[in-house]
């Protein structure tokens, strides 16, 4: 029996995680969908502001509720964070308290909100019970600022709102480095649509392990192929001469920025290029990978396309016949 889908989906204000979290519900049919500032808002009603002062400001400015700023003089980022954490702190037990429902009612649930801090929300409680997915979604800090400036605009909420985006961004590096460090997924949201194939594409895991043969000098059109069609690689493996065994390496490649500056780096590091063709020589070229994407027709596009252009030795499923 299925367990039910439990998707958490943090990032800083403006980055666009109502519309993403919108979306991804739909695709899924999921009818329950809660943003995290609805429960801080029953919070607030229980806990007054002389007993949780930081929990009666915005997340971008609990800061200032702080005793002890004397300790982080010269490091406003650290007091910002600090703020923001004490104020996500009293929100986050009840969260909780709606996942717990959730699971044992059996209801699928999307939740979003800048609230949901990696390490500091218990997720480990759930994965016995639930199939649950966190995701901290990020971005360029001017398309940040751009995004931020019109949602600010869209919910009338300009002025001195407007003036906090330095400390809304302190919160989204604080994000997601939590999310790095915890082992959440992190996603540079470039679009909507990009975005939620990610997503899916994680959460439905399907999947092909399938062998190609090809040079170093065409690893960015592999790329590209499969992170178009909002693909991913999951793992690597090649074949040495010499090796009985295949040299393993657990990767998770989706996100389109991070390859391209990896292959900025081929590009412009000569002794990292020289490294990679030499693997690639002792292995003939050819490689395996775990390729994994959003639906079954993505997937198979995304094999089609590789075998059209030559690089497909062997598909171990045997999706293309």
């Amino acid at each position: 029996m299925r367990k039910p889908y439990v998707i958490l989906i943090g990032s800083a204000s403006g980055i666009g995680k109502s519309t993403i979290a919108s979306e991804l519900a739909k695709m899924l049919g999921i009818k329950h969908l809660i943003e995290t500032d609805f429960i801080r808002e029953i919070v607030r009603g229980i806990i007054g502001p002389e007993y949780a002062p930081a929990l009666h400001k915005s997340s971008f400015d609990a800061y200032v509720t702080i005793r002890d700023k004397d300790r982080y003089k010269g490091n406003g980022k650290s007091l910002i964070s600090a703020g923001f954490e004490e104020h996500a702190s009293f929100v986050i037990p009840a969260i909780e308290k709606v996942i717990q429902r959730a699971v044992a009612d059996f209801d699928d649930i999307v939740i979003e909100g800048v609230h949901l801090v990696p390490g500091l929300i218990d997720i480990e409680q759930f994965k016995d019970d639930a199939a649950l997915y966190f995701f901290v979604l990020t971005a360029d800090e001017e398309i940040h600022k751009e995004r931020f400036v019109k949602r600010a605009m869209k919910i009338k909420r300009g002025g001195k709102h407007l003036e906090y985006f330095k400390e809304n961004r302190t919160i989204n590096d604080v994000l997601v480095n939590q999310g790095k460090e915890h082992g959440v997924s992190v996603i540079n949201n470039l679009d909507i649509d990009n975005t939620v194939k990610r997503m899916l594409t994680e959460i439905r895991e399907i999947c092909s392990t399938v062998i190609l043969n090809n040079p170093v000098e065409e690893i960015g059109s592999v790329m590209d192929t499969i992170l178009r069609h909002g693909g991913k690689m999951a793992d690597i493996s090649y074949f040495l001469r010499g090796f009985r065994e295949p040299v393993k390496r657990k990767v998770d490649i989706a996100d389109p920025v991070e390859v391209q500056r990896f292959l900025n780096s081929i590009k412009n590091n000569p002794e990292r290029k020289n490294d990679l063709e030499r693997l690639y020589e002792l292995s003939d070229n050819i490689h395996s990978h775990k390729i994994c994407a959003p639906d079954k027709d993505s997937l198979k596009l995304i094999l089609e396309e590789l075998n059209g252009k030559g690089f497909v030795l062997k598909n171990s499923d045997n999706i293309l016949n």
